[in-house]
């Protein structure tokens, strides 16, 4: 549970600590804007992929089901600074598909927390995998991360791209490949 009241006396911190003055009109609110903000953009804390992906329906054929181009922002925990981009979500379904939009609620969850992009990739491809119990899942993340955009090396637009694959796509190399041209439609 994120707990507003510590948010917002850090953020109060935080400002004197870079020598402004909390009592400047244009930052009196900033400490609850700022808790408010957070209780939205760590909201995936406090919740769990597996209300998502258990409303499924029967089906007959078992081939493969893409979701792409899902747009996610998440937060940095090395930094806490924002990356964001796009996730690709494919599962080979095994007699049971979920409802379209609960892939990209499935990344949603896993976003909204203090993260690293690999780990959410390989998070994103576990719980489908446990909950909606496909034959097999491959997810791809391509984000822009602020902390290398913004400070350190500062090379905007750069992208990283991470993959995890479950199942019959670790040991499928055609099923693989069709996976990566189905992403170029």
């Amino acid at each position: 549970m994120v707990d507003q009241e510590k948010i917002r006396e850090a953020v109060k911190l935080l400002l004197e600590g870079i020598g402004e003055d909390t009592a400047r009109e244009g930052l009196i609110g900033t400490p609850d804007r700022i808790a408010r903000m957070y209780s939205e953009i760590f909201s995936g804390m406090e919740e769990g992929a597996e209300e998502h992906l258990s409303k499924v329906f029967a089906v007959e054929n078992n081939e493969m089901v893409l979701e792409k181009d899902i747009v996610f922002y998440s937060m940095c925990e090395h930094h806490m600074m924002p990356f964001y981009g796009k996730a690709h979500v494919a599962y080979v379904p095994d007699g049971k598909v979920a409802g379209l939009s609960k892939l990209a609620r499935t990344v949603e969850v896993f976003a909204k927390r203090l993260q690293i992009q690999e780990r959410m990739t390989g998070q994103i491809a576990d719980a489908v995998m446990s909950d909606l119990k496909p034959q097999g899942v491959m997810v791809v993340l391509e984000a822009e991360h602020m902390c290398m955009t913004m400070r350190g090396v500062k090379k905007p637009g750069s992208k990283t791209v991470s993959i995890a694959a479950r199942g019959i796509f670790e040991k499928n190399p055609e099923l693989k490949n069709q996976y990566f041209q189905m992403l170029q439609l």
